[in-house]
C-alpha cells in the first residue's frame, strides 16, 4: 500500500471518529426543551421548601404574613410585618421586616438561581443569590442554602427583639 492510500485512509478514519464524538456529545447535551422542563420541577420542589421554612418560622414568630410568590422575577414566598415602636420620648416609628425568597425563571444561561433579600427592622441584613447550571444543579445543597438563609434570618429578628 502506498503512502498516498493510507493517508487517505488516516484522514477518512479521523473524521469518522469527530463525527462520533459529535454525535456522542449531542446525544448528552440537554436540548433547550429538557432544560425548561428540568428547571420548572427544580422550581417547584424549591418552591415548595421554601414555603414550607417560612410557614414555620412565621409560626415562631407571631404577626408575620405569609404570602407565596409569584412574579416576572421569580417564584417563592415571603413573610413580611410591620411593627409600630414607641419610644420612651413617645417618638412613633414603624419598622418593617421581612424575608424574600425566589427562584428566578429559565434563562438563556441554563441557570438555577435563587435570590434572598431579608430586612429586619428597617435595616437590610442580606441581599444574596445562589445559583449553578441546570445541567450541574443540586436540589441538596440548594435546600441547604434555604435553610441557612432562614436560619440567618430567625437569629437577625429574634436578636432585635
Amino acid at each position: 500500500m502506498d503512502f498516498e492510500k493510507r493517508l487517505q485512509q488516516a484522514i477518512q478514519r479521523g473524521q469518522r471518529e469527530k463525527e462520533a464524538r459529535g454525535r456522542r456529545e449531542a446525544a448528552e447535551a440537554l436540548s433547550e426543551e429538557q432544560l425548561r422542563r428540568l428547571h420548572s420541577q427544580y422550581r417547584l420542589a424549591l418552591a415548595e421548601h421554601i414555603e414550607q421554612c417560612l410557614r414555620k418560622l412565621a409560626e415562631h414568630f407571631p404577626g408575620f404574613r405569609f404570602e407565596t410568590v409569584m412574579r416576572p422575577e421569580g417564584w417563592g414566598a415571603q413573610i413580611s410585618r410591620d411593627d409600630l415602636r414607641v419610644d420612651p420620648g413617645r417618638r412613633r416609628r414603624n419598622e418593617y421586616s421581612r424575608l424574600l425568597l425566589l427562584v428566578k425563571p429559565f434563562s438563556e444561561a441554563h441557570l438555577l438561581e435563587l435570590s434572598a433579600k431579608a430586612t429586619v427592622r428597617n435595616k437590610e441584613i442580606f441581599n444574596r443569590s445562589h445559583y449553578q447550571f441546570l445541567s450541574d444543579a443540586d436540589l441538596d445543597s440548594f435546600r441547604e442554602v434555604i435553610d441557612l438563609w432562614v436560619l440567618e434570618f430567625a437569629e437577625k429578628y429574634a436578636a432585635s427583639r
